[in-house]
């Protein structure tokens, strides 16, 4: 078995109708390693993660789950990987315990080693064992819903989208629980709207953009692809309209006194941005700066793809 958990070369996908939703992709997950999958809306990575759960049919390309080929070996594939999917998928009718149960059932787990009551416990479920799934908050069915991913002990689980709709208490909650599954082994791969989230998380990061991957490197290498760098200089009076400089690539006033500053970080240096503002006749009182993060190599690579 290969060290990767998961290993796609060349996966492409083209629906009927001509969309292609993933063109020419390859990545490696490491084992033990917690993966950020990012994209806008549209970009392919639902497509990606619903091959890799045997739910859609690749045009092209392949893919293996845990050394198992998707298509040579589907069954030991799926039983190596959960899908945690953005919509919330289970029969309102069952309680979370009858809910696992059924999963477990599902993926042949003999009742001596399912772990339900333990699950639910783990995602701070458990005085709702007995409740009807429906009347849970979206929260508590987030939470579930990894519960329902994890009943066959997968070392693979995929999050897609997990914290949407859910509180700061309850998505911090979450992701303790993810850290804890890492800790003990799991590999994690990651989608998220919230870059903060990913940034935080992650140990590697790809970016899928128009089915295309256009990133894939260490978190803190890639974050430290963003040259722009935001800098606010207090001046010591009112300034009616903001000067200007060659070296800055943006300049807003923010308040009566002070100048919001953008400006290429690989180009100049700070030193210069605030010699051009005492150039323009004004006082430096304060200055505080803002670090690049995961945002700004986001907005700067999918703008450069539509450019």
């Amino acid at each position: 078995m290969s060290d990767a958990a998961i290993e796609i070369e060349g996966l492409s996908k083209v629906y009927q109708g001509g969309k292609q939703a993933l063109d020419d992709v390859s990545f490696s997950v490491a084992e033990g390693s917690i993966f950020g999958l990012l994209g806008p809306n549209g970009a392919g990575k639902s497509t990606l993660i619903n091959i890799l759960a045997g739910l859609v049919n690749k045009t092209g390309g392949r893919a293996s789950i845990w050394g198992f080929d998707i298509d040579a070996h589907p069954r030991n594939a799926k039983a190596s990987i959960g899908i945690v999917n953005q919509e919330i998928l289970f029969d309102p009718f069952f309680t979370p315990f009858e809910t696992l149960e059924i999963q477990a059932g599902l993926y042949g787990v003999p009742r001596t080693r399912r772990r339900s009551l333990d699950l639910l416990r783990a995602v701070h479920l458990e005085d709702k064992a007995d409740a009807y799934a429906r009347t849970l908050s979206g929260g508590m069915k987030r939470r579930l819903m990894v519960a329902k991913a994890m009943v066959h002990s997968p070392p693979v689980l995929v999050l897609d989208e997990p914290t949407a709709g859910v509180d700061i208490e309850l998505r911090q909650q979450l992701w303790a629980y993810v850290r804890e599954l890492n800790a003990g082994g799991v590999t994690v791969v990651l989608t998220t709207h919230y870059l903060e989230e990913a940034e935080e998380l992650c140990d590697r990061i790809a970016i899928i953009n128009h089915g295309r991957l256009i990133a894939n490197e260490p978190t803190r290498q890639l974050v430290g692809k963003a040259t722009e760098k935001r800098v606010e200089v207090t001046v010591d009076r009112d300034v009616a309209a903001p000067p200007d400089a060659s070296c800055f690539q943006k300049i807003e006033l923010i308040g009566e006194r002070v100048l919001a500053i953008t400006y290429d970080k690989a180009k100049v240096n700070a030193g210069e941005v605030l010699a051009a503002v005492q150039a323009g006749g004004l006082g430096i009182v304060d200055v505080s700066t803002r670090e690049a993060d995961l945002e700004d190599v986001f907005l700067s690579l999918t703008r450069a793809e539509r450019a």
